[in-house]
């Protein structure tokens, strides 16, 4: 096998179209056909099931993709690991996190990042909690910033460490009853709308499980896709809303009041994920002990 082919493949499974995929490489579409027909006689198996220019993988041609993607990934990541190895400081961190945190916390730990090390990059993507996850092992990226913090005896081939513990507050309408206290139990809020995010979130389930501890089932009236959603279903008066504190600093909407609740425990670990597979590339190494140094100056004067 040739990385070329491995290239065109990699191409053709993606748009899942031979002339896209040549016009996305920029050579004759015959060459893509070759370079596949090669590859397919190499390995013995058909990697596409083909509808004109129209292609599909078959179930082994899937299985090939996913160990490919992988392989492409460890090449690309050997590249850049000779190159930050003369310099870290210009290197790129690949890095993904949940989009509660695109507002405040990665942002300004970013910044803080590239005012001491100014030259280095980064290429950034959300993913839901699980996909975090799934993508650190798979290789698509070697840190994720997560919360709240997995298990580690329960999720395998994945390290990290917890960067910090925020607080769970309840976001109210401005106008609702409690909205002038300085703070409340959970419990007073047992007969409140809620407002949560959709099945399958992490967040969600950790509200409904803070509620049943309190002592009730919370009556969810609204979803929303993500926590501006739910910010924007607070401030229309919809019903209340559990939010992690950090998803609120600069960015609590008109018509709204954060109320601190007196619950134990109503906290959320945030913190930072990579695999045990693989090595941090020299500026994500560089990055991972920042932030650990950055928050744990910070965690001893809260």
């Amino acid at each position: 096998m040739e990385i070329r082919q491995i290239t065109y493949f990699m191409e053709v499974a993606e748009r899942e179209h031979v002339t896209e995929a040549a016009d996305a490489l920029h050579v004759a579409q015959s060459s893509v056909s070759r370079q596949i027909f090669n590859l397919e006689d190499e390995l013995g198996v058909e990697l596409f099931i083909r509808e004109g220019r129209n292609v599909k993988l078959t179930p082994i041609g899937k299985i090939f993709y996913e160990r490919m993607k992988q392989a492409m990934n460890l090449i690309e990541e050997a590249k850049r690991e000779v190159k930050e190895y003369l310099d870290p400081e210009k290197g790129t961190v690949r890095i993904a996190f949940p989009i509660s945190m695109a507002a405040h916390i990665l942002p300004s730990t970013i910044y803080a990042f590239r005012t001491k090390y100014p030259d280095a990059k980064f290429e950034m993507s959300n993913a839901l909690y699980h996909d975090l996850i799934k993508g650190v092992v798979n290789g698509d990226y070697n840190l994720a910033m997560i919360a709240p913090m997995p298990n580690k005896e329960k999720v395998k081939k994945i390290k990290g460490t917890t960067l910090f513990t925020e607080d769970i507050v309840a976001l109210l309408p401005v106008n609702h009853p409690l909205a002038d206290k300085s703070s409340i139990m959970l419990q007073e809020l047992k007969d409140d709308p809620f407002v949560v995010l959709p099945e399958g979130h992490v967040f969600r389930n950790q509200v409904v499980k803070a509620c049943n501890n309190a002592g009730f089932t919370p009556n969810i009236a609204f979803k929303g896709e993500n926590m501006d959603a739910l910010k924007g279903l607070v401030s229309a008066g919809l019903g209340v809303a559990l939010m992690p504190e950090m998803t609120l600093v600069d960015n609590t909407p008109r018509s709204t009041t954060i109320v601190p609740l007196e619950d134990p425990n109503l906290t959320r670990t945030v913190g930072i994920i990579y695999p045990t597979q693989r090595k941090l590339l020299p500026t994500e190494k560089l990055f991972f002990e920042f932030l650990v140094e950055t928050y744990d100056r910070l965690n001893k004067f809260m």
